[in-house]
């Protein structure tokens, strides 16, 4: 098994931490003037008073959107800033959990580096010069209808955006409109043309499948739909007393995703076969004879593997499901319609809607448009295409032809760099909009917050130039609904609106396509080439979030690696080139290369290297400039997925920065740390999953409860480790990064780690995740040691910490035995400016240097539910306080409650055969405990992964 290099630099750079922590540590470093309430009247998600009490939050349904599509959000408010973004129950895309990315938006709202003013060439301006400018051109506009004139934007759901942007080419008809997103869908649909001759969305209804086989689909990491998809499948994996029922997921990838990590069985498989995989398991279903030739080249136990899972598929028709990756090829998209069609899963466990994102014409008909000298005006809404477009597609080049060139951006990015106009964007949380969810349901954008700067929303814009004045984003949008949906009385109903972030009824109305006869041609040649994948990063995603300190220090889930990106190749792939982690190496495709350093990660398919998109950047801001390389300068738009790859060592190191070293399952035989088993185990005997809890005789006398006994449950078997719980407390607790050197040294600050494991070969491994929290021990090591009692137990259970009393010896810390309390080594967090604490909770002590901290369950949620309870002369009901890491978890894996009482949920979990603490036989007693993982295998297939056939 390879292991993880740390890594320790050169001692600290006091300027390097300076910059970056200038930028992080104070993002909200604004005056309290910008930070006012909007002018239009929104409405709170939650009913409060209609004066603001001083240290009361308010919160406000709304929504954000990434790739263009829509996730609800509920964003908490103190005194008119906001502090805290967590999902909206309400909304179908996510059901209330939510991701990294909405997590760390608010962060975002405070980043000093976003476009604060007009600029023409460098210069500041003001929006009136822009208009004026702008209402000359529109002399010759009127003359030409437009010709010369285009519009380049992300793909958009926007009903009331894409309204504008139609309105603007229907008054000037010869304008034209091109979009561009480097995480496209455009596969999906050309492999529904081909499939049914028309152009479609797939819905995928996991919590009715039994039986899921992926190909190369990690649909739980990637898409519009992850977050709903992640709730539907993990709700199928739960196991209860009384309920000991599972589905069971395959999974075949080249790349080790969360999705992959979750299967039951997993085959690695390189892109490029996935072809020849599914025609294979055509001709074993039975919807073709002839066997194609790429299938040839595949072993024994391979063809084997593809028998069994379609007789497993066969047996479970109509209640089983094969996906595709959204990036595969159209070929393999259509001939996975044909797979579903003879198993009986249309209308069952797959349907299908019209796209709900806007259809406009390619970026690459823009670079022709130019060439011809047909363009003489681009606007440039959201994205960074110049940073983002494929290498053969030199739009950069193309673009310093035009003679305007006006960039609207939150950003002062690659793209807005060779513009003229740089014009500020509003944050998603400053602005009204609209926006569809994957499946069609609207919801509406209601600002939390007025403009920080002088920026205006793509409506706004839009409208801008289409009239005189233009008009307000909030007028625009409640406008457009207004005139669509109409409500009668419609004040009362849109304020009901508002309130819950969703326009009821605006699903999209499902599809019943016909199939094609034939069956799709596809590819027989299997290369043996050296190939690459290009995917997008799980944290900066395109490179939208380089800037944002919480994300680039949150590790990944698979290579626990932050603030970089890296070359990702097998240990096959590594022994053959004599590489090892660090060893920097070149990359080539065609005429373009770029050098990166290498990981080994186990699971990773022989002959393949991944690549992460969105690093390499030079206009990201003070946290994201300059930090890994950027994949994109070697990335073609006719192999945008995967193509060959040449790889030639340079001889050079080039340190990766991870946050976990040890990750071995079976060097910790022993110690218990994962439990894990098959279901028919435990079908048969519990104890063979989950050994017999024995109390552990103690010293310390045990304490009463007379009241509250807070403990919390954590479910390894619907645990995915996607991470949104570490980002999640980090929003709630204040916690600082502490940059790339640190985090090299061990030093980070999560008070929440999500820790992977592998167990067995490195080439097919098991993995594990488990998120890491205080345990709050009822005999908690730390408290004995304390010269200070600066930590102790509450009359509740909590192991709480008192700042005010710590002194750093970090004696605590090294007799906890689970490594959950963090030092501040230095000042991470900005103390002396006011301006910086804009962000921060304030009802979560911001910490100094010097001190300890560490999970303390939310307490300042529990005091607040308790307040609550007490004025409403009532008991705290099961299930009123959340945690933040309960509240953001996609997966429902973690709960918490009164242990003291029998009828809690938590309490029910832990009187489950699967419960158990992990080191329990060191007498901590920890009041955080787990279900054990089990995972689903079929007998004949595990049979032969084990070599028994």
């Amino acid at each position: 098994m390879p292991q993880m290099n740390s890594i320790f630099q050169d001692p600290l750079s006091r300027r390097h931490f300076i910059q970056i922590m200038g930028a992080s540590f104070a993002l909200a470093g604004l005056g309290s003037a910008c930070v006012r309430a909007p002018y239009e009247k929104i409405v709170a998600y939650v009913d409060s008073p209609e004066d603001q009490i001083p240290g009361v939050p308010r919160y406000f349904a709304s929504t954000l959107t990434l790739g263009g599509f829509a996730q609800g959000v509920i964003v908490e408010t103190h005194e008119g800033r906001p502090t805290k973004v967590d999902g909206n129950p309400d909304h179908p895309a996510n059901f209330g959990s939510s991701d990294p990315y909405i997590q760390a938006s608010v962060l975002s709202l405070y980043d000093p580096d976003r476009s604060q003013s007009v600029k023409k060439n460098g210069e500041i301006r003001s929006w009136d010069d822009f208009i004026l400018e702008m209402q000359n051109e529109k002399r010759t506009w009127n003359q030409t209808d437009g010709e010369g004139v285009c519009f380049l934007t992300e793909v958009l759901t926007s009903p009331t955006l894409i309204e504008q942007i139609n309105k603007f080419i229907r008054l000037f008809p010869k304008s034209n409109w091109y979009q561009f997103s480097p995480v496209d869908r455009k596969n999906i649909y050309e492999g529904t043309n081909l499939a049914f001759g028309r152009t479609l969305s797939p819905i995928y209804h996991l919590q009715q499948a039994r039986v899921i086989l992926s190909l190369d689909g990690a649909f739980m990491d990637e898409g519009p739909a992850r977050l709903a998809h992640i709730r539907q499948f993990t709700n199928a994996r739960r196991v209860r007393t009384g309920s000991k029922v599972m589905n069971r997921l395959y999974m075949v990838e080249g790349t080790p995703s969360l999705t992959g990590a979750t299967a039951d069985h997993r085959l690695r498989l390189n892109p490029s076969e996935m072809e020849a995989f599914a025609c294979a398991l055509a001709r074993k279903i039975g919807i073709t004879e002839s066997e194609s030739s790429g299938e040839s080249k595949f072993s024994d136990d391979i063809k084997k593997w593809i028998g069994i899972v379609a007789h497993d598929l066969k047996e479970h028709a109509g209640r089983c499901l094969v996906v595709c990756g959204d990036r595969q090829t159209p070929a393999l998209h259509a001939l996975t319609h044909h797979i579903n069609s003879a198993l009986g899963n249309f209308d069952k466990t797959v349907s299908w809607i019209q796209p709900v994102e806007s259809q406009a014409k390619d970026v690459s008909s823009l670079v022709d448009q130019i060439n011809s000298r047909g363009v003489n005006t681009v606007f440039i809404l959201g994205g960074n295409p110049v940073y983002c477009a494929p290498a053969d597609i030199d739009l950069k080049t193309a673009l310093l032809k035009v003679k305007n060139r006006i960039r609207l951006s939150e950003y002062p990015d690659e793209t807005a760099e060779i513009c003229q106009w740089r014009l500020p964007e509003t944050h998603a949380l400053e602005a009204w909009s609209d926006a569809l969810a994957f499946d069609g349901t609207a919801s509406i954008a209601q600002p939390a917050c007025a403009p920080f700067y002088e920026g205006k929303s793509a409506i706004e814009f839009i409208s801008l130039l289409s009239s005189q004045g233009g008009a307000s984003s909030h007028g625009l949008v409640r406008d457009y609904w207004k005139n669509r949906l109409k409500l009668s009385p419609f004040e009362e109903k849109w304020n009901q609106i508002l309130r819950d972030g969703v326009i009821p009824q605006t699903r999209a109305s499902a599809q019943r396509p016909v199939l094609k006869r034939n069956l799709p041609a596809v590819s027989s040649a299997i290369p043996n080439d050296l190939e690459i994948i290009f995917k997008e990063d799980s944290n900066v995603y395109d490179g939208r979030f380089s800037n944002n300190g919480w994300l680039q220090e949150l590790p990944r889930p698979i290579t626990k690696l932050t603030w970089t990106n890296a070359v990702l190749i097998s240990a096959e792939t590594a022994k053959k080139n004599s590489l090892e982690n660090d060893d920097e190496v070149e990359l080539s495709v065609q005429d373009r290369s770029v050098r990166g350093s290498v990981i080994i990660v186990p699971g990773q398919s022989e002959n393949l290297i991944t690549v992460h998109l969105g690093y390499g950047r030079t206009q990201a801001g003070r946290v994201g400039n300059r930090l890994g390389f950027n994949a994109y300068t070697i990335r073609r738009s006719s192999e945008s997925y995967f193509s060959s790859v040449q790889m030639l060592k340079t001889g050079r190191k080039r340190p990766i920065f991870t946050a976990q070293h040890h990750f071995d399952m079976d060097s910790t035989k022993g110690r218990d740390l994962i439990l894990y088993g098959d279901l028919d185990q435990f079908k048969q005997n519990s104890e063979k999953v989950v050994r017999t809890r024995k109390e552990q005789e103690s010293l310390v006398p045990a304490r009463p409860y007379t009241g509250a006994k807070w403990g919390m449950s954590i479910d390894l078997n619907t645990c995915i480790g996607c991470n949104a719980c570490m980002i999640a407390c980090q929003s709630e607790n204040n916690i600082p990064i502490v940059g790339q050197d640190e985090v090299a040294r061990g030093r980070s600050m999560h008070w929440i780690r999500v820790d992977r494991y592998y167990r067995g070969d490195s080439g097919s491994p098991q993995f594990f995740f488990q998120p890491i929290p205080c345990m709050h021990c009822e005999n908690a090591p730390c408290e004995e040691v304390c010269p200070t009692a600066a930590t102790s137990h509450s009359s509740e259970g909590l192991n709480q910490m008192t700042y005010n009393r710590c002194v750093g010896t970090r004696f605590c810390s090294n007799n906890c035995p689970y490594k959950v309390r963090r030092f501040n080594f230095f000042q991470y967090s900005d103390m002396k400016d006011s301006l910086s604490r804009m962000s921060k909770n304030p009802d979560v002590t911001v910490r100094s240097r010097g001190v300890m901290e560490k999970c303390t369950y939310c307490v300042q949620r529990i005091r607040e539910v308790q307040i609550r309870a007490e004025v409403e002369s009532r008991e705290v009901r099961d299930g009123e306080i959340i945690t933040a890491c309960q509240a953001s978890c996609p997966a429902q894996a973690i709960v918490f409650g009164d242990m003291n009482d029998p009828r809690s949920e938590v309490s029910k979990l832990k009187a489950e055969a699967l419960d158990y603490g992990i080191l329990e036989e060191l007498g901590t007693r920890p009041r955080t405990t787990y279900l054990a993982k089990l995972y689903n295998p079929l007998p004949a297939l595990r049979d032969l992964e084990s070599g028994g056939g």
